[in-house]
């Protein structure tokens, strides 16, 4: 081996490796360049992404790719968040609640407008209307236990046959009360009308009537000085004749006139003495009445059974 073949490392190197001065440096390439050869063209993006058919490739789901959402390109539309779910449900539900408040206050405001009459009406009116109405709810419920316990006899069975007989008597005399055909008895008011000098008009011993139906008066007679007596029923008539009489269902009736009720003698008392009512019109007229509570009133006028020549039954 030779001197040659064991040379230093270093010269070795120094005639590998050329002078500083001679070695080119290398021109660095712009940023533009440099950008270009990363980001590759948008033909050879959309070549990948499309296939050659021109379909849009598929998703990983199985669906064709659709159109890209509007935005900034490149990303993914704004996914659609619990807090803004929130929001609009609660949104709808001030909505619904709203629409419910107005609903409620235009009911109000209409019930409001109903009771404004009521409003505006006198004490005795109100007394009178109070008296009425609880005169005509006793006598509905009195017949609402009638016909319960009719319905109960009906349905028995055995009894059934004798009830429907019985129960079509009671009916029998009803009607035959309430069309004046049959004489009546029962608890009631005993009524005295003195004209004291001053003649009684036919309105006002019809507006008496009328008390006396609303209080619950179930049969009534009138009976003039002269001993004419007429039985009141739901057809009857009041008219003014001379002499200061009246004139009732065509007879001829002179005063002081007695009225005999049956019905509840108190609630009927009441009806007639409530302010501006029927005894506080004729004591303003110049007449007197006079009121007597009877455990037995006895009417013994009756009329004569109307004969019906057009009118049937149904059944």
């Amino acid at each position: 081996m030779t001197d040659k073949d064991h040379r230093p490392d270093d010269e070795v190197t120094a005639r590998l490796m050329p002078p500083a001065d001679q070695v080119e440096p290398r021109p660095t390439p712009p940023d533009d360049e440099v950008t270009a050869r990363l980001t590759p063209p948008d033909d050879k993006v959309s070549g990948r992404l499309t296939p050659a058919g021109g379909k849009p490739p598929e998703t990983q789901d199985g669906g064709a790719e659709g159109p890209a959402a509007p935005g900034v390109p490149g990303e993914s539309p704004e996914p659609v968040t619990d807090s803004k779910r929130k929001l609009s449900s609660a949104g709808a539900l001030i909505g619904v609640l709203l629409a419910l408040f107005g609903f409620t206050l235009v009911v109000q405001l209409r019930s409001n407008d109903a009771d404004s009459g009521l409003a505006s009406a006198r004490q005795e009116d109100l007394v009178r209307i109070l008296s009425d109405l609880e005169a005509r709810d006793q006598r509905l419920q009195q017949e609402i236990n009638g016909l319960e316990e009719s319905q109960r006899q009906l349905t028995s069975g055995v009894a059934g046959r004798q009830a429907a007989l019985a129960e079509a008597d009671k009916r029998a005399d009803d009607l035959g009360l309430l069309s004046g055909t049959l004489p009546a008895r029962g608890p009631g008011l005993e009524i005295s009308v003195d004209p004291a000098g001053q003649p009684i008009k036919a309105s006002q011993i019809l507006n008496a009537v009328q008390e006396l139906r609303g209080a619950g008066g179930e049969v009534m007679e009138l009976v003039g000085d002269n001993g004419v007596a007429v039985r009141i029923v739901a057809s009857s008539y009041f008219v003014d004749a001379e002499g200061g009489e009246i004139v009732v269902d065509g007879k001829r009736l002179a005063g002081p006139y007695t009225l005999r009720v049956i019905g509840v003698p108190s609630t009927m008392q009441t009806a007639l003495e409530i302010p501006g009512g029927v005894v506080a019109s004729v004591k303003q007229a110049g007449g007197n009445v006079t009121m007597e509570q009877r455990t037995s009133v006895e009417v013994t006028a009756v009329r004569q059974p109307a004969s019906l020549q057009y009118a049937r039954p149904v059944s």
